[in-house]
């Protein structure tokens, strides 16, 4: 996490940098071009920028996609980039031209490309009256584009991090502060303890804590209340013996999670492929004082079953890349300029949900796994039950054998089960979870269930495995992973 992804005024940021670098212009630009090309939420792209720069960047990107619809108008009615060549892209223009009219001027040293903008200062700023009057506005803060109003009825949750200390002590710790228990959108000050999830805390909307001591030192974790549901689901069992895998861990909040519900003992292998993300994740970690967990930069699809070293692991939790359509309070509702072609979404869910059912069969063919948690944080069926319905109809699941846990496995009071016409059969959605984004005061989210069923012919599974798989990758995927231990350490 990075505490500038809970600031309101984002302008406020760009005013600690240096005024005269127009680096700075294309590296947010650049910025904007990967998010344009889909390379990842406003998040997770603006958290790979380098931690020089990245709060100035951060503050330009966001405060440009806020007016992005405005400033390209204006930017075409003004023919910026047909007269000018040393505007050699739309993104460029936007973060120029957004200083420009929004935030009192380009903050460049003089320069061909600064030049090639101010030669249409008068035409620029001409546009933006024209749109405004247009809309029937009066500020320049009325043309900014608005958040999704469900975010507003999602408290802020705060997840106690019980391996530091205790919800108890963490109570008594914000009412020193001030803060009273009641409900938490009675006022800033109000906070309670959630209902289904032991050690989460419920705030207004309104309140931070990036800068806050108890944030800082990892004592409390910023994480919304689905996001809590998964390894609340796992639940693995708390003593030496057990091993669990994390496949997909950064940036580590169901990471630290499943730490504190083991209390530091067993093994936690937590996979992350993606290098600037795999840091992130050991920061974290780090500050959350997970002891028991081994970070591993890699892909967890390229993991053998059988290799030696999981072949305790009984609990894996899997929480792949999705469309993150249920995901109301973040920043990437200020991507939804355009609306998607219904052509282009299935093919995109289709794609998405191939790989989620890879996974899923993947970590069936651990041969002791006993518990497989799928989850999600996007509201299509194509993700979520029919993920689960084609991963019990696979030969691994046939061999294991594994089931959809039953409803009261998997988290009993919730009242949001699955969509039963999407399940067969239609009872099953009761083993399944959902979180209706702006209902549940959550983001929507979805979680299920598998479990191996114990049988006398565990032996003959096996066997099965080991036919289909080629040992002898084993001792090569072996080799490989300890030389990029030794690299790591």
């Amino acid at each position: 996490m990075f505490a500038v992804f809970f600031v309101t005024d984002f302008s406020s940021l760009r005013r600690i940098a240096p005024p005269n670098i127009m680096n700075f212009y294309f590296e947010a630009a650049k910025t904007l071009d990967r998010l344009d090309s889909k390379q990842g939420s406003i998040k997770g792209v603006l958290a790979s920028l380098p931690e020089k720069n990245r709060k100035r960047t951060t503050a330009l990107v966001i405060e440009t996609l806020k007016y992005k619809v405005v400033l390209t108008d204006i930017i075409e009615e003004a023919k910026l980039l047909k007269e000018e060549r040393k505007i050699t892209s739309l993104n460029l223009a936007l973060v120029l031209v957004h200083d420009l009219l929004l935030s009192g001027g380009i903050q460049a040293g003089d320069g061909p490309v600064k030049q090639a903008i101010l030669r249409h200062k008068t035409r620029l700023h001409g546009e933006l009256q024209k749109i405004k009057i247009k809309r029937g506005v009066k500020t320049d803060t009325e043309l900014a584009q608005t958040a999704d109003p469900r975010a507003a009825r999602i408290p802020r949750h705060v997840r106690v991090n019980t391996l530091i200390w205790s919800t108890d002590e963490a109570v008594k710790s914000l009412m020193s502060q001030g803060f009273i228990v009641s409900d938490p959108f009675e006022s800033e000050t109000s906070f309670m303890r959630d209902k289904h999830i032991p050690d989460l805390l419920s705030f207004s909307p309104r309140v931070t804590f990036h800068d806050d001591p108890l944030y800082t030192a990892g004592k409390i974790i910023l994480q919304d209340k689905a996001s809590c549901f998964p390894a609340t689901v796992l639940a693995p069992p708390a003593n030496d013996n057990t091993f669990v895998i994390d496949a997909t861990s950064a940036p580590g909040n169901k990471t630290s999670h499943l730490s504190a519900l083991m209390k530091n003992k067993g093994k936690l292998f937590a996979f992350e492929r993606d290098k600037k993300r795999f840091t992130t994740l050991t920061t974290m970690l780090s500050r959350a004082g997970c002891r028991n967990v081994e970070p591993i930069n890699a892909d967890f699809l390229t993991v053998h079953p059988l290799d030696p070293k999981y072949s305790r692991v009984t609990h894996i939790l899997l929480d792949p890349s999705c469309s993150g359509s249920g995901i109301v309070n973040r920043l990437d509702h200020l991507l939804e300029t355009e609306i998607e072609d219904d052509g282009d979404q299935e093919d995109r869910l289709k794609r998405l949900a191939s790989f989620q059912v890879m996974m899923v069969k993947h970590a069936m063919r651990f041969p002791g796994v006993q518990k497989i948690v799928y989850s999600t944080c996007s509201i299509h069926a194509t993700e979520n039950e029919h993920v689960v319905l084609e991963s019990l109809r696979s030969e691994e699941a046939k061999v294991g054998p594994f089931a959809l846990a039953s409803p009261n496995e998997v988290l009993p009071q919730w009242p949001r089960r699955g969509l039963s016409k999407e399940m067969e059969p239609p009872n099953s959605a009761a083993s399944v979870v959902r979180c209706s984004p702006g209902e549940d005061a959550t983001n929507g989210f979805f979680v299920s269930c598998f479990i191996r069923a114990r049988t006398s012919s565990d032996k003959r599974k096996t066997d099965t495995f080991e036919s289909d798989i080629d040992v002898s990758d084993v001792s090569h995927n072996k080799k490989k992973k300890k030389g990029r231990r030794n690299n790591t350490s």
